[in-house]
């Protein structure tokens, strides 16, 4: 079939660089514009812009789907299809309609769970044990389509979002492939969304990521794994912030100090050579990584020795 691939990011170039080894035509790619990037904030082109460059594809970039020209140049591409991999733009309704197969979102989560744009965050965050990935057809509602194809992936005890998003890209990848292998040979059967079982995934903003030490430690853990590598978890030391890698509820591993022979104010302190503790409402957690502003990450304990934590101490200040 002729495809128009909409995505953005690495996540989304995962996709691409699948599809364009498929028996599937690739005829054209809409991104994102390019964004700063790095300290300099230097322009950079998307993922799958640079991807779709690469193999020859004639990339469209607008600031939105509604801008002028974009219609003029989908009916100038004639997709039968368009597949949608973390685009991370609103498709105007008069756009579903225009290609005869419609839009094919790939979504990281078990719809009708998670629908929104950040759903492996928000399955890490809840202490899911099982998401997956689905394709759907696009429609007016958020993530609301009828599902075209799915597969689960296990949630493993000290995943990451992005160890968890780089399994699902690729096992996604294969499954976009499979749901339009399966719609060119008219064997697809679309399956109605529940109307039970909706939960929301909005995205996490920076100030969504900063760990409240008041909170138990599964929790502190589960938004550090969930926020890491973005927006990035972080408290604040001595009025400056700090970003967190994982952390790690004391007791979990045979060589942690047990969680009941530590005792810890939230946001209190402990360092010794091998480890950094910080109190939670619960147990402590062992801090994983600690970035300090201007400074590269580094193990909590170096991070330690050079700020040297005076007894009482508190993340969080």
């Amino acid at each position: 079939m002729r495809v128009v691939f909409a995505g953005t990011p690495d996540v989304a170039a995962t996709s691409l660089e699948r599809l364009l080894g498929s028996g599937h035509q690739v005829v054209g790619c809409l991104t994102r514009p390019d964004a700063g990037a790095g300290r300099g904030r230097r322009s950079r082109p998307s993922p799958v812009r640079a991807l779709a460059e690469e193999a020859g594809i004639p990339v469209l970039a607008p600031a939105g789907l509604r801008e002028e020209g974009v219609r003029e140049h989908l009916q100038a591409w004639a997709p039968d299809v368009v597949a949608v991999v973390a685009y991370g733009g609103l498709v105007p309704p008069e756009l579903l309609t225009l290609p005869p197969h419609g839009w094919v979102n790939l979504h990281f989560s078990l719809l009708p769970a998670w629908r929104g744009a950040a759903p492996v965050q928000h399955a890490l965050l809840a202490g899911d044990d099982v998401t997956g990935a689905v394709t759907f057809t696009l429609e007016e509602g958020l993530d609301t389509g009828p599902v075209l194809g799915r597969l689960t992936e296990t949630v493993r005890p000290r995943d990451t979002s992005g160890d968890l998003m780089g399994r699902l890209a690729h096992s996604g990848a294969e499954l976009l492939v499979a749901t339009l292998d399966a719609m060119e040979a008219d064997t697809l059967v679309p399956e109605p969304q529940s109307v039970d079982g909706v939960s929301l995934a909005p995205k996490i903003e920076v100030a969504d990521a900063r760990v409240d030490w008041s909170r138990p430690a599964f929790a502190v853990d589960r938004l550090v794994r969930a926020t890491t590598p973005a927006p990035g978890a972080w408290s604040t030391w001595r009025g400056e912030r700090v970003k967190l890698g994982p952390v790690e509820p004391v007791g979990t591993t045979d060589r942690t100090t047990c969680a009941e022979e530590v005792v810890l104010a939230p946001g209190e302190v402990r360092a010794d050579k091998r480890q950094v503790l910080v109190g939670t409402g619960s147990t402590p957690v062992r801090l994983g990584l600690v970035q300090a502003r201007g400074r590269k990450a580094v193990p909590a304990a170096d991070w330690a020795r050079g700020v040297r934590p005076a007894e009482g101490e508190t993340l969080g200040d």
